[in-house]
């Protein structure tokens, strides 16, 4: 089940951008077991019960202020190909479970740490969220409509495209490498480092004099008539996306635009008129009769869907981009493998579900159980 069968990863219970990590890392088949507070772990947005960021882990409930609950997460290190944990800097060095510690136990162990700002650094200290991490490198500035101020794109670039998917390619390159020099080592994954490689294209098109810093000024950034979404008779949207010649051409030829002013595709002076007569072209039809004229040709189109419309598309469906688990609607383990098929190993497990289960299964015996029951570390 999934490519990564056999390893066993260590996640330490958090937020936003690490259990998305150990959520991808589960998906493709690694056994994760999650590390939780002994007592419950406050209710949060990301942490409530039964969220899908917390699927395909199995929980073990461990209180890390006692001796023998920092033994018994040190005995399960030496077994364990990996770790994940999204702290502040210095707070796992504190518990007694720093890099150095876990590697001179398991000198074979990928050491994933998880932060916004960076293990080292003038803010590395400092609290913040996704808004605050791609807005410290150029990502948040680029977004919005001109005169507005930028647009928080949720939370998708600084945690979790640039956080916890950092991470996870971070340490799966990590436990490549080890499989050679026999050692393993520490990942320092920063949702500022990950925003700032998210945005490299960009930066690139800025060198070439081809981005500007203004919003609504760029060719992907909503300025484009052909490059941005628009409402339709039922205030329902659909999205353009006909950058190419050949595919702006299909544009033109199934709306049956013959303007000329249209045929200056890449003259920005002109883009904010073209925009204001795709504006009111778009609103004479349904978002349904724009699917049926031109969903699944070359022009770039999509309808833009909510989230309750997105899994019943009949292409979401068709390849079961989404799943349902135990009732909840959510997106299946992706990408796709043709022989190692992914797939989600438990549902959300609720802190300390399985903490005898999994010691019984990495090697404790009734005896152990017994002593760290006694001593209240489990």
């Amino acid at each position: 089940m999934g490519p990564l069968k056999g390893i066993k990863i260590i996640e330490f219970a958090g937020l936003g951008p690490a259990p998305y990590c150990a959520m991808m890392l589960s998906d493709l088949g690694a056994e994760i077991i999650r590390i939780d507070r002994k007592s419950s772990r406050p209710e949060t947005i990301t942490t409530r019960p039964g969220n899908p960021i917390d699927r395909g882990r199995r929980s073990l409930a461990v209180d890390l202020k006692r001796p023998e609950g920092i033994a018994l997460v040190l005995k399960l290190m030496a077994q364990a190909d990996a770790l994940i944990e999204g702290f502040r800097p210095g707070v796992m060095e504190r518990l007694g479970l720093g890099p150095d510690v876990c590697l001179a136990q398991n000198q074979r162990l990928v050491y994933g740490r998880m932060t916004g700002w960076g293990q080292t650094g003038p803010l590395a200290q400092a609290a913040g969220h996704d808004i605050n991490y791609i807005a410290l490198t150029g990502a948040l500035h680029t977004m919005g409509r001109a005169g507005e101020p930028p647009a928080p794109p949720l939370n998708l670039i600084g945690d979790y495209g640039g956080g916890g998917m950092l991470l996870a390619v971070g340490m799966l390159a990590a436990l490549l490498e080890t499989r050679i020099s026999g050692k393993g080592q520490i990942i320092d994954a920063a949702m500022t480092d990950g925003s700032a490689s998210l945005m490299t294209l960009f930066y690139g098109m800025k060198a070439a004099g081809l981005w500007s810093n203004q919003r609504s000024a760029n060719l992907l950034d909503g300025a484009a008539h052909f490059y941005d979404t628009y409402a339709c008779s039922d205030n329902r949207f659909i999205a353009i996306g006909a950058i190419e010649p050949q595919f702006y051409a299909l544009l033109l030829e199934l709306c049956n635009i013959d303007d000329p002013e249209f045929s200056r595709q890449m003259n920005p002076a002109g883009w904010p008129q073209l925009k204001e007569k795709l504006t009111t072209l778009f609103k004479t039809r349904s978002r349904q009769q724009w699917c049926e004229l031109m969903e699944g040709t070359d022009v770039c189109f999509a309808p833009v869907l909510d989230m309750d419309e997105a899994p019943q598309h009949p292409h979401n469906q068709a390849r079961q981009t989404f799943i349902t688990r135990d009732g909840v609607v959510q997106p299946a383990p992706a990408p796709r493998f043709s022989r190692t098929v992914p797939e989600v190993q438990h549902s959300p497990a609720r802190p300390g579900e399985h903490s005898k289960e999994i010691l019984l299964d990495w090697g404790f015996d009734a005896d152990e159980l017994g002593v760290l029951e006694a001593a209240a570390a489990i």
